[in-house]
């Protein structure tokens, strides 16, 4: 098993001497290490809230109780494993001290193995609530664009930075992306980062619209325009009066439409059915596309005058397929928003979970990987999901997919340890300097997994 980044220790607290020495001894050679004392009070000042141990304290003490010192513990940190260790008449005590918090309790006398084993359970429920912690407070410190963007490629730092340029211009702009990729999520990043952001994003699916109701749905229209139009409504182009239009799949839109389109964009006024006075309007556009639109222009498809109006600024956004080292953030990202949404503990990211996604294609991108992540924190990820998984791998060489498995491995080694190339050496059972030779040769930088400070 890989040792974690910040290796848990066991606080051992038991004032028999021999069963302290022995008890020690076997959880060293289990790998740990371990700070052994025979009373709470000599144990107090070693634990403190957030410290990366497993607590494990005999019931029975002089002075402070195992039992009275796990209370302490529970309001000092709440997710901090207590492991008590009972004779046999104090087990209705531990059961109740379970109900109240305890991690686990173990009986006198129990073997090397079983205290080995329910310690690294704890150590490892302890990692997980250590490393969400961090990821929270990396995701909190980070800026807004950068919050909701995630990843650390090169390709997501271009999108990032395209977001923060246009973000502040009044420019129109179009995102071109598969299926999956965040085009709406960039938009609302337009959005709120904008001078604009106090008005209305106003989402428009072109393509999810009747034919029949494009017009009225994007113009607007007055009563009796039409039969059944008993009533003015104020179409999505007005009502983005200020703030910000998103097109989504404009590819979609009916070509009479796209004409309609074109001249409000030009005079930035619209027409409601039914009538024929001028509304003002000022908003910036935002289109999204699946497929290139000046190709589809050039095939009659799109109008290319209107695509020469809407190509003033354009976003490509990366397939997850290409941003393969961005796959282990993102998902845990997803698994911790799921265990939220679904009031459920969030589960361990373990490596060969990480190896599965990494060889997965991706078909359905960001999209397809929350669903995954749902499914992870559900439980439902079981053998046949994940030999699934893997039959979506992207054809390649063989050393092109070690390179790519390496990549993501050391680029999350690099995120759990803060870029501390020391401990991520440790953690991935590596030679630092061999650890230098694969940064250089894989062309990462330990400084940019550090975690940015919060800016004003």
């Amino acid at each position: 098993m890989t040792e974690p980044t910040h290796p848990i220790q066991v606080v051992f607290v038991e004032d028999d001497e021999d069963v302290r020495a022995g008890s020690t001894q076997a959880l060293e050679l289990a790998g740990f290490a371990v700070r052994a004392y025979e009373s709470v009070e000599a144990a107090r000042p070693a634990v403190v809230a957030g410290v990366p141990a497993v607590v494990v304290c005999d019931v029975r003490l002089p002075g402070t109780s195992g039992v009275a010192w796990q209370t302490e513990l529970r309001r000092l940190d709440a997710e901090l494993p207590v492991v008590l260790i009972t004779g046999h008449g104090d087990i209705a005590m531990a059961v109740q001290a379970m109900r109240d918090g305890a991690y686990d309790f173990l009986e006198k006398p129990c073997s090397s193995e079983q205290l080995a084993a329910v310690v690294r359970r704890a150590a490892d429920k302890r990692q997980l609530a250590l490393e969400v912690a961090s990821l929270k407070r990396q995701l909190e410190s980070w800026p807004g664009i950068q919050a909701a963007l995630l990843g650390r490629s090169a390709a997501m730092q271009r999108v990032r930075a395209l977001v923060r340029t246009l973000a502040a211009a009044p420019a129109d702009v179009v995102l071109y992306g598969e299926t999956g990729t965040g085009k709406d999520l960039v938009a609302r990043c337009l959005h709120e980062h904008s001078a604009r952001r106090q008005a209305h994003f106003v989402p428009v699916n072109c393509a999810g619209l009747p034919e029949s109701l494009v017009d009225s749905e994007i113009f607007g229209h007055e009563a009796g325009a039409f039969t059944g139009a008993t009533r003015r409504r104020i179409g999505k182009f007005e009502h983005a009066h200020g703030g910000t239009l998103f097109l989504d799949e404009i590819e979609g839109m009916p070509m009479p439409v796209q004409a309609k389109l074109l001249r409000a964009l030009q005079d930035r006024s619209i027409e409601r059915l039914g009538s024929n006075q001028a509304v003002p309007v000022d908003c910036r556009v935002v289109a999204a596309s699946k497929e290139d639109l000046r190709a589809a222009s050039e095939q009659g498809r799109f109008r290319s005058d209107l695509y020469y109006r809407l190509g003033v600024a354009f976003i490509a956004l990366p397939p997850l397929r290409e941003r393969r080292e961005d796959i282990p953030l993102l998902f845990e990202h997803f698994v911790l928003q799921a265990a939220r949404r679904y009031e459920l503990p969030a589960p361990l990211v373990t490596p060969e979970i990480l190896t599965v996604l990494m060889a997965h294609g991706w078909p359905g991108n960001v999209r397809e990987l929350r669903n995954v992540a749902d499914r992870y924190v559900l439980g439902l990820m079981d053998e046949e999901q994940a030999r699934l998984l893997g039959q979506g791998a992207v054809a390649s060489s063989l050393p092109e997919q070690l390179e790519q498995i390496e990549r993501v491995l050391v680029s999350e080694g690099l995120r759990r340890a803060q870029g501390d190339v020391g401990a991520t050496a440790a953690a991935l059972g590596i030679a630092k300097q061999t650890l230098y030779d694969k940064l250089k040769r894989l062309q990462l930088e330990a400084g940019a997994f550090r975690s940015e400070p919060r800016r004003p």
